[in-house]
């Protein structure tokens, strides 16, 4: 089993470039929205509880199959120790269910002007309806930008496996591609 964190900014391309990778490697997406948008529609507001279970549910029983591996996007704040045990704690999710699991990180940086270019994207916008409502969608962006560090410093990331893609110009298919090769996925 192999479990891939996608990890980076608002609107960097994480599932974007998940939905890429999912077509050439057989690993399947689980992109951070997949829980969000189902969870604002039932109850009217983010419900931070009711996002984690769905979650955990998910991470469980994909880990006790036998898929070949999973994408997980996730917008890590390198700021907030929650966020660093929250990487680690599904990680022993998958670690208690599966005894061969290969961890893998790949970040995706670009920047703001490029993200609040993305923000309005067809495919965002058709896969999350939260990011709808363009103002609001933005002055989130522009606010994550401000209150957190979403990018790493430089032999930060605590993954053997690990690659940092500045795909500010590079279409998702070749992200995608230099991630499946680097990895050998």
């Amino acid at each position: 089993m192999k479990l891939l964190f996608l990890i980076g900014d608002a609107a960097v391309g994480k599932m974007t470039v998940g939905q890429e990778l999912m077509k050439i490697t057989g690993l399947r997406l689980f992109h951070n929205h997949m829980t969000i948008e189902p969870v604002l529609e039932i109850f009217g507001t983010f419900h931070t509880a009711a996002v984690g279970r769905l979650r955990e549910v998910i991470f469980e029983e994909f880990a006790a199959s036998d898929q070949y591996g999973m994408i997980f996007t996730y917008m890590w704040a390198f700021d907030q120790q929650g966020d660093w045990d929250y990487i680690a704690h599904v990680q022993n999710i998958f670690k208690q269910k599966s005894k061969d699991v290969e961890f893998y990180c790949a970040e995706l940086v670009a920047p703001q002007a490029i993200r609040l270019e993305r923000n309005t994207s067809e495919n965002r916008l058709k896969h999350k309806a939260s990011k709808n409502d363009l103002s609001f969608s933005r002055r989130m962006l522009v606010q994550a930008d401000e209150q957190h560090r979403l990018e790493s410093y430089p032999g930060e990331v605590p993954f053997e496996n690990y690659i940092k893609i500045d795909n500010s110009h590079l279409p998702p298919e070749d992200a995608a591609r230099q991630i499946k090769e680097y990895f050998q996925l």
